[in-house]
């Protein structure tokens, strides 16, 4: 198996940051229902020394537009519509006057291997800095510097850094089979993690990246694994007779839910990474799958046919007080808890067609948050911000990324099953 290197792995080998900023204040709230898209201007970062490449700044400064533009909170301004260049006296009447909220401006010079860049973010109708940082790295760091520019950005002005340093764990096909593959939340750097040659499918990542538990038939039989993301090491978790298949982490990372038909039928169970000892959640004659902990480990939902029909419950985290979520529609599935607890999503079927839902976990009515194609397996960003999703036409199947309404998608790859990693670096 290949191994993957998260961005925290790697960055903080060739990043130097210096920090200072406007503290405490909120310039743009992204949690506002009438939330618009900010305006801004990025304008192409201006070489200070000579041996510097004349290619980096131009191609630092795409990136970060690139970055703040899928976040669906900022709208960068078509450099066309600039009124000055890039490097002299800020006339910010010139950025007004093209609807620009706030600038980006930045240097960058060249010592030995190495480039220092500079980045400042201004308050266009105010005319003042509202962060100005600098950071060193040489030209690999590249992309690494316009996330974290791009993160930096996000964070001054809203308070939350984002998904910047996020990855994605999914399923991608191979032949008659499928295998595992990571992937950057702009799709980019793309590894493919096993290597088994033959059906694997639910990739689960820890509560802190470190490992992805997943289900392979690498062994002729559906078993439990866990993955390395460090080491690119894979040891097997679960082989009990039957289904072997992963939920989700407990969130201090010790324990995984599992579905496991040890006993004829599949009923849901608590594993202990360390050990592998396992403790059985549910009793029932009907089905009981897709278990998922809720973010203070107290609650789990699940789906269960015991109602007749695939149907979400929630239960205590010990198997007891079992209770049913959804009663509209006859097939609601692969339950998904938001990261700040007041969510969960699921896959419904509605006219035929499978769409992504949204319900408080106290019940009443859903929302429904796609329309058009299928869409499938939801699965929540970190911050709680973001949904991704496979959305299917025909026999094919690709990873979208939206909004909490549905807005702004974007196609990431082909592929299924979604996972998100926790952000690798603050």
């Amino acid at each position: 198996m290949r191994k993957w290197v998260l961005p925290s792995l790697i960055i903080m080998a060739g990043l130097i940051l210096c920090r200072s900023s406007v503290l405490g204040r909120i310039y743009i709230d992204i949690d506002s229902p009438n939330y618009r898209r900010t305006q801004i201007a990025v304008t192409e970062f201006q070489s200070l020394s000579p041996q510097a490449s004349p290619t980096f700044g131009p191609s630092l400064t795409e990136k970060v537009s690139k970055l703040l533009n899928i976040t669906g909170f900022f709208s960068p301004i078509p450099t066309q519509a600039f009124l000055e260049k890039p490097g002299g006296r800020i006339d910010f009447s010139n950025w007004s006057a093209i609807g620009a909220e706030y600038l980006i401006a930045g240097t960058y010079v060249a010592e030995g291997p190495r480039f220092l860049i500079e980045m400042r973010l201004y308050d266009v109708v105010k005319g003042e800095v509202i962060k100005a940082n600098r950071y060193s790295g040489t030209p690999v760091d590249q992309t690494l510097i316009a996330r974290q520019i791009a993160r930096d950005v996000l964070e001054a002005l809203s308070g939350e850094g984002g998904i910047f340093f996020t990855s994605l764990a999914l399923v991608v096909k191979k032949g008659t089979g499928s295998e595992i593959g990571i992937v950057n939340f702009d799709g980019t750097d793309y590894v493919e993690i096993t290597r088994t040659n033959s059906i694997t499918l639910s990739p689960r990542f820890s509560p802190d990246g470190r490992y992805l538990a997943f289900m392979s038939y690498k062994n002729k039989n559906p078993h439990l694994f866990i993955y390395d993301v460090k080491t690119g090491s894979t040891r097997l978790l679960s082989s009990t007779p039957g289904l072997n298949l992963p939920g989700s982490w407990s969130p201090d990372g010790k324990m995984i839910l599992a579905t496991l038909s040890v006993d004829g039928n599949e009923e849901i169970y608590a594993i202990e990474v360390a050990t592998g000892k396992r403790k059985r959640l549910t009793y029932n004659q009907d089905i009981d799958v897709s278990p998922v902990f809720s973010p203070d480990g107290k609650s789990i939902a699940f789906v269960s046919d015991r109602s007749g029909t695939p149907q979400i419950f929630i239960m205590n985290s010990d198997g007891t007080n079992v209770r049913r979520l959804t009663f509209y529609g006859n097939y609601n599935t692969s339950p998904a808890w938001s990261p700040r607890g007041d969510r969960i999503l699921y896959e419904g079927r509605k006219d035929g067609i499978f769409q992504i839902f949204s319900i408080s976990p106290g019940g009443g009515e859903p929302l429904q948050i796609t329309n058009g194609p299928e869409h499938r397996s939801p699965a929540w960003s970190p911050d709680g911000r973001f949904i991704a999703a496979t959305v299917v036409e025909g026999v094919k199947e690709k990873i979208t990324i939206m909004n909490l309404n549905g807005n702004n998608q974007r196609v990431l790859l082909p592929g299924s099953q979604p996972n998100w990693s926790p952000v690798q670096r603050r």
